[in-house]
């Protein structure tokens, strides 16, 4: 038995159809620059003004994971929760992100495999009400059956 989950954590027993969590959050030039930092991804229009205005976006843009970052968090910190394996994610972009923009990450369940503890998520970020990600997520929940 896992009578140690953390609190919060949902196992695959108590997950239902159609449940949801989400979280918001305001994406910053630290948050951009410290993604750059850690991907190694420092495509200007990230990261210089100057450069971004003269480009489709017309500004600068965080980088399209650290946007879908905030789904990993929703899954590995509320639904399923601390324990959860992701075993697969689908995205498509729809809409940029700016740096103080609020982003709401949010997933909600929509296939259970009990059998096998896999969870099928829908999964999208939205700012202002819209969409700017959407997709689908497979993990493996944690169970109070297994060790």
């Amino acid at each position: 038995m896992l009578d140690n989950l953390p609190r919060g954590t949902i196992c695959i027993e108590d997950i239902e159809m159609g449940m949801s969590r989400h979280l918001r959050k305001v994406v910053t030039d630290e948050d951009i620059e410290m993604f750059a930092q850690i991907s190694t991804d420092r495509n200007p229009v990230h990261l210089d003004d100057d450069y971004a205005q003269d480009t489709i976006f017309q500004g600068r843009i965080a980088h399209g994971m650290l946007t879908a970052g905030l789904i990993s968090a929703v899954i590995g910190e509320q639904l399923p929760g601390h324990g959860t394996v992701y075993m697969g994610q689908s995205l498509k972009f729809l809409a940029p992100v700016r740096p103080g923009d609020m982003v709401c990450a949010e997933v909600k369940v929509i296939d259970i495999d009990f059998a096998k503890r896999r969870v099928k998520l829908d999964c999208q970020c939205t700012v202002d009400g819209k969409k700017v990600l959407i997709g689908e997520a497979t993990v493996l929940a944690p169970s109070r059956k297994f060790d």
